[in-house]
């Protein structure tokens, strides 16, 4: 599987009062075409912090440092080549960018065709006075001022259609207050898929019905920051199917981050899990959740609710103030297994097998 997002050592630093802090501590993390990575953690962890970093929201005075590449890697630069050749006509070349190193001004053209977000709550997310239609509408002109009013109003109802709203002509007349919970849901999405679904060069066809190289100019990398927070269960599994079709179909990166181990486990081909700004634990979602090998994977596991008897046992603490981070491990003044190496210094990665690891020496 050819790599789509590779972050190498990516650290957020945001001044305070009390000094400069890193939200996100050199962290590293990739995503393969049409893969799911789900990023977990507790609250304060950097879970939305790298969100907005990844798509270039990041406060004025923020110093960002490190690597996030979009796009295939520069080594395989010769199929790019190939690629480009063959390529059918009127079809865009995907090139490889570092996110972290544009303008806003390349931002403008990135943000929302290649990298697009769904965003945590919808009701504050949606402007209360614009109808839905209309902000979807927004999301198309940005890219495409000169886009016939026709097409662009063609391109809102296949981005409502694909995000599965019924009667899409009708809702995207309606105001966000007057849509459902999954409804409002549902139409964040189609507005983070529209602008990489609309072009304006070519016919008017259901997406889906294309060939896979015609399919999407972008967004090539969708993240999701927590969508199914406030929804009840049975809608909850609504988004996930469409987020898990929407990958298939249109052959979506996705970015997929929560708290909930329950959540991530339907969504996730792999995962991560964050603590205090740094990857503590990644690999396949199946291993990951079955054998965790860090003793805070281990702890969100025990403290998730599940079907069987039993009373929970919640992690003692909470995650440490990022202007008084521990001098070793993060989780050390948490964790039941703690040595006196652990805070002597940050442990490395360790490899349990070729794509698990984690940051324990008990490992």
């Amino acid at each position: 599987m050819s790599e789509l997002l590779e972050v190498r050592g990516l650290t957020v630093e945001l001044a305070t009062a009390q000094g400069w802090v890193r939200p996100v501590n050199e962290l590293s993390l990739r995503i393969g075409a049409g893969e799911s990575l789900g990023l977990v953690g507790e609250s304060g962890s950097g879970k939305t912090m790298l969100a907005l970093a990844l798509m270039g929201l990041l406060p004025d005075r923020a110093k960002v440092s490190g690597e996030a590449w979009l796009g295939t890697k520069a080594k395989e630069a010769e199929e790019v080549k190939e690629a480009r050749e063959m390529r059918p006509a009127g079809s865009r070349p995907r090139q490889l960018k570092d996110l972290l190193q544009l303008t806003e001004r390349e931002w403008r053209e990135v943000r929302g065709r290649e990298v697009a977000m769904v965003f945590q709550e919808p009701m504050t997310s949606l402007n209360p006075v614009m109808r839905s239609g209309a902000q979807i509408q927004e999301a198309i002109r940005a890219h495409y001022p000169r886009m016939h009013a026709k097409l662009v109003e063609y391109w809102v109802l296949e981005a409502l259609r694909l995000a599965a709203v019924p009667e899409t002509k009708t809702r995207s007349q309606q105001f966000p207050h007057q849509l459902s919970g999954g409804l409002r849901q549902r139409v964040m999405i189609a507005m983070a898929i529209a602008a990489g679904l609309a072009d304006p060069g070519l016919e008017m066809t259901p997406q889906e019905r294309r060939r896979p190289e015609e399919v999407l100019t972008g967004p090539r990398l969708l993240i999701a920051d927590e969508p199914t927070t406030a929804l009840d269960v049975t809608i909850q599994k609504q988004i996930l199917d469409l987020l898990g079709e929407l990958r298939r179909r249109l052959g979506l990166g996705l970015l997929f981050i929560t708290h909930d181990l329950g959540v991530v486990a339907q969504v996730a081909d792999r995962i991560a899990v964050i603590y205090a700004g740094r990857i503590i634990e990644e690999g396949p979602a199946r291993e990951v959740l079955s054998h965790p090998r860090h003793p805070y994977t281990q702890g969100l596991l025990k403290s998730s609710p599940s079907l069987e008897p039993g009373a929970l046992t919640p992690i003692p603490g909470s995650v440490p103030q990022l202007k008084a981070l521990p001098p070793g491990c993060a989780f050390e003044p948490r964790c039941p297994l703690r040595r006196e190496e652990c805070a002597a210094g940050v442990p490395a990665l360790r490899f349990i097998a070729s794509e698990h690891s984690a940051r324990c020496i008990l490992v």
